[in-house]
């Protein structure tokens, strides 16, 4: 039996592949994880097999990082997110036998044979998240990228706006495709993803 501890953002998402992994017989899914802080301490109590890790719960960190300073003796299967792309590359350039990256998308199937391959010793690496790592150029505009590097330093929309001669719908709908495009939740988390990969 494969020993997995699952840390996810999403309840949702995080539950669905705790069942597909569960039902395949092989799998016992010992804890599920929607918080970085609680990854170490987790994986020390329950001592998994193999740990699928969201890449964006390490925050400043990378996964060897992280793992290394929480004396983690596991290997990680990490979902990456292509749009990530220099957070994704620094990632990449780790001992791929310790670390298994996939992208967040993939079809739960795939996960399970990587959590099997990472048992195994056997590397996991998604062709896709290399292509994306190694074109990693900017999906911003200009301008987009413009109004973020203001937004970045703490300016209000209606001074953005003024700034940039917009109106402030105009300001709100270029920050919602520039939130859009990077994949993020909120113009702060827009912010770090763009600084992350350098396009800010």
């Amino acid at each position: 039996m494969i020993r997995t501890l699952l840390a996810l953002d999403g309840a949702l998402v995080r539950g669905a592949l705790a069942y597909v992994l569960t039902v395949q017989g092989d799998i016992d899914v010992v804890a599920e994880l929607d918080r970085f802080d609680e990854l170490g301490p987790a994986v020390r109590e329950t001592r998994p097999d193999v740990a699928v890790v969201d890449l964006g719960l390490f925050g400043a960190d990378g996964p060897l990082e992280y793992a290394g300073r929480h004396e983690l003796r596991c290997p990680l299967l990490v979902l990456a997110d292509p749009r990530r792309c220099r957070t994704l590359g620094e990632a990449l350039r780790t001992r791929i036998g310790t670390v298994g990256f996939l992208g967040h998308d993939v079809d739960p199937q795939r996960v399970v044979e990587g959590v099997r391959q990472l048992a195994r010793g056997e590397p996991v690496i998604d062709a896709g998240l290399v292509v994306a790592a190694l074109t990693a150029e900017s999906p911003l505009t200009n301008r987009e990228t413009e109004i973020l590097e203001i937004a970045a330093e703490g300016w209000p929309i209606g001074e953005i706006a003024a700034k940039l001669a917009l109106s402030p719908g105009t300001v709100r709908n270029h920050l919602s495709r520039i939130a859009g495009k990077v994949g993020a939740r909120t113009r702060i988390e827009a912010v770090r993803i763009a600084r992350e990969s350098g396009w800010i």
